[in-house]
């Protein structure tokens, strides 16, 4: 079981089985261990049926690697234990209860972009227009809504605007068109479970009795949604154990809040705290600088990170002219290390936001350094493989009419869009699915197909019935009709799908079209599809979570680019950030360079920023600099700007390097300036030093 391979923090985490338990978990300070094997200690020592566990983690890939650990440690016996993600728990639980939440048995998932192209089309039924009202932004606020846990009909509370009021409007029609075709979208994975545990408390009792021993993994990324369904199903035995670190919560965008994890001790008074502190990954230099630049957050709770690595290599922090020249100092040391023996997959360069990518590609291209970018087109999304599964959806649920709006006309049968809007308003007028609504013409011969599928696919493996939608729908034969590279790649594609539903079934035994079709729409992470060569590893910071890399280079650390201009208004804001940061520097093990540029083009504008306050809150020991006064470069931010200083919209102002220039636009604190040619426009933080009234 390993139990001696345990440091004594992490042993005291697995043997506290009893009771609620808060594992705050340092970066690197093994904590899938301890949940690996606090899963195999209730089993062996504790005689916990592994039916009773419920272990949550919040990716695929993570809850792969922890039930592959618990296997190797149990044998066959932890294959009947429940580890997954939210969304797959979710899914479980709806699949054993669809009907009493409104469902048939054969509901399908839908994805993002399915779920977008509802909203589209019901934005255009009620007449508006979508330049004015974003179906992406709509789309968003109905999912934001769903995952604080407010429905269609409690949205119209929250309506303070005209925008507000739309939404409530498509929320409403989006629920009722779900609902008609049988669908649930990823949010309903999380919702619905909620749902139904408060409309029946018996059904949510037996959930209490089947799962007495709950672990959670990354505890401080849980929306609301996830939270109440987490205390719902621990509340009767109350053996809930969330492993987490408020110091690595950078998901509040997308719903995480990190209070869950610092009200633990609230939910549960008798809560065990237990501290994870000691790091298995970093030298003891890179957890200094980790340690110093997180102390300066507030909202957290105090623990230190140590190591018994060793000291290690100092930081490198390097000031380059422009993005250009920051590019290939990064790509020449770089090349530095590959030609010293390291393996490129060694290697990441993190940055704050995906438009930094662009000069880093260049660079590693004319340098020859073969690189991949994690959060490039999930293989998933490309058009020809969503077309094919959006034809296995269909045969699965007849009523999937987002699925049947997709491939009617795919590949190219007659059928135009007059047609399609024609289906659409009959169906809506009868209240009765568009696939039911098809009665004539070439849309019925699609009708038939989808029906000669559908009795088919009951005799074939999921193999054989991907290769008869490639060779019945006309899918791959059109491609080849194409003969371009291009339409070779997308045949290729298609031929990999077979690949991945063949691998489906070896893994599997025997397995149905619906865990198929589930399986696929729960996989988000392109690494759980393809396996990469040694290449470079370009990501955002928010893509790095969870991963480790021996170098890693963090670029354009400067103010107004990492930390974001847009936290400055915001403490909380500002602390993410900050964490964001801490994040970046833990990933890696060996060596951490810091590179900015004195001035910076992204998004079409230049400007000169002073380096990042997260720097200068690094002591000076940890950092080697190609500056000879690193001091003169590491200032603090409120030594830059005088915070008291008023503008107006007009004025003139000189600068020391750009010369006279006139405020065009203001935000909260910072100033949009118009100078002359070649200058052009600037932004520039507000009573920055480098600006002065004329």
């Amino acid at each position: 079981m390993g139990l001696e391979n345990l440091n004594d923090k992490q042993l005291e985490a697995v043997k506290a089985t009893e009771g609620p338990v808060l594992v705050l978990a340092g970066a690197g300070s093994g904590k899938t261990r301890v949940l690996t094997t606090r899963i195999a200690y209730l089993i062996k020592e504790k005689k916990v049926s592994p039916d009773s566990i419920l272990a949550i983690t919040f990716t695929n890939k993570a809850a792969k690697e922890m039930k592959e650990r618990v296997i190797d440690i149990m044998g066959h016996t932890a294959k009947n234990i429940q580890i997954s993600t939210f969304h797959s728990f979710g899914l479980l639980i709806l699949k054993e209860n669809y009907e009493k939440l409104g469902y048939k048995r054969n509901f399908t998932i839908l994805d993002s972009d399915d779920s977008l192209t509802i909203i589209k089309k019901i934005i255009k039924e009620l007449n508006y227009d979508p330049k004015i009202y974003n179906p992406n932004a709509i789309k968003s606020a109905i999912s934001s809504s769903k995952n604080e846990l407010i429905n269609a009909e409690n949205y119209e509370r929250f309506v303070n605007s005209d925008f507000s009021d739309i939404v409530h409007k498509v929320y409403l029609k989006y629920e009722k068109k779900l609902l008609s075709s049988n669908c649930v979208d990823f949010d309903d994975l999380l919702t619905a479970p909620v749902t139904l545990f408060r409309n029946y408390p018996e059904i949510l009792k037996e959930y209490q009795e089947r799962y007495k021993y709950i672990l959670i993994d990354e505890y401080q990324d849980t929306n609301e949604a996830q939270y109440v369904l987490t205390k719902l199903v621990s509340a009767k035995y109350k053996n809930i154990c969330v492993v987490g670190d408020v110091d690595q919560t950078i998901f509040s965008w997308r719903g995480a809040n990190y209070r869950n994890i610092l009200n633990f001790e609230k939910d549960f008074p008798n809560a065990n705290l237990i501290l994870l502190e000691e790091n298995y990954r970093s030298t003891q230099n890179i957890l200094n600088a980790a340690n110093d630049v997180i102390k300066n957050n507030k909202l957290r709770k105090d623990k230190i990170l140590w190591t018994n690595n060793d000291s290690g290599l100092k930081i490198e922090y390097h000031r380059s002219y422009d993005e250009k020249d920051e590019a290939f100092y990064v790509a020449s040391e770089i090349k530095k290390l590959i030609e010293s023996g390291t393996e490129k997959k060694q290697i990441a360069v993190l940055y704050r936001t995906n438009a930094q990518s662009r000069a880093i590609e260049e660079a590693m291209l004319k340098e020859n350094i073969p690189y991949k970018i994690v959060g490039t087109v999930n293989f998933y999304n490309r058009k020809e493989i969503k077309d094919l599964i959006a034809y296995l959806k269909l045969i699965f649920n007849e009523y999937d009419d987002v699925s049947l709006s997709r491939i009617i006309n795919v590949p190219k049968r007659g059928i135009g869009l007059k047609t399609v809007e024609n289906i659409i308003r009959k169906a809506n007028d009868k209240s009765i699915s568009m696939y039911d609504a098809i009665d004539s013409g070439k849309e019925l011969e699609f009708k038939k197909l989808i029906m000669e599928l559908k009795k088919e696919s009951e005799s074939l493996s999921l193999t054989e019935l991907v290769e008869k939608v490639l060779e019945k729908t006309g899918i791959r034969q059109e491609l080849l009709n194409e003969k371009t590279i291009e339409a070779e790649l997308r045949i290729e594609n298609l031929e990999e799908f077979k690949t991945i539903a063949k691998n489906s079934e070896e893994e599997m035994g025997v397995i149905s079209l619906e865990d198929f079709l589930n399986n696929i729409t729960l996989v988000s992470d392109v690494q759980e599809y393809k396996n990469y060569d040694d290449v470079v590893t370009l990501l955002t910071i928010h893509s790095s979570k969870g991963l480790e890399f021996e170098n890693v280079f963090i670029i354009g650390m400067e103010e107004g680019v990492f930390p974001h201009k847009n936290s400055y208004s915001n403490m909380e804001e500002l602390e993410e950030e900050r964490r964001l940061c801490y994040v970046a520097i833990t990933r890696a093990k060996k060596s951490l360079w810091f590179v900015n540029a004195r001035r910076r083009t992204l998004y079409g504008i230049e400007s000169c920023n002073p380096p990042s306050r997260f720097i200068s809150e690094i002591n000076d020991e940890y950092i080697n600099s190609n500056i000879s006064d690193i001091n003169s470069l590491k200032v603090n931010i409120d030594s830059l700007v005088d915070e008291n200083q008023e503008y107006q919209f007009g004025e003139k102002i000189t600068h020391e390097t750009f010369g006279l220039g006139i405020i065009v636009e203001m935000d909260k604190s910072v100033l949009t300036i118009a100078f002359p040619h070649p200058h052009g426009i600037k932004k520039i933080l507000k009573g920055h030093k480098s600006i002065r009234k004329v």
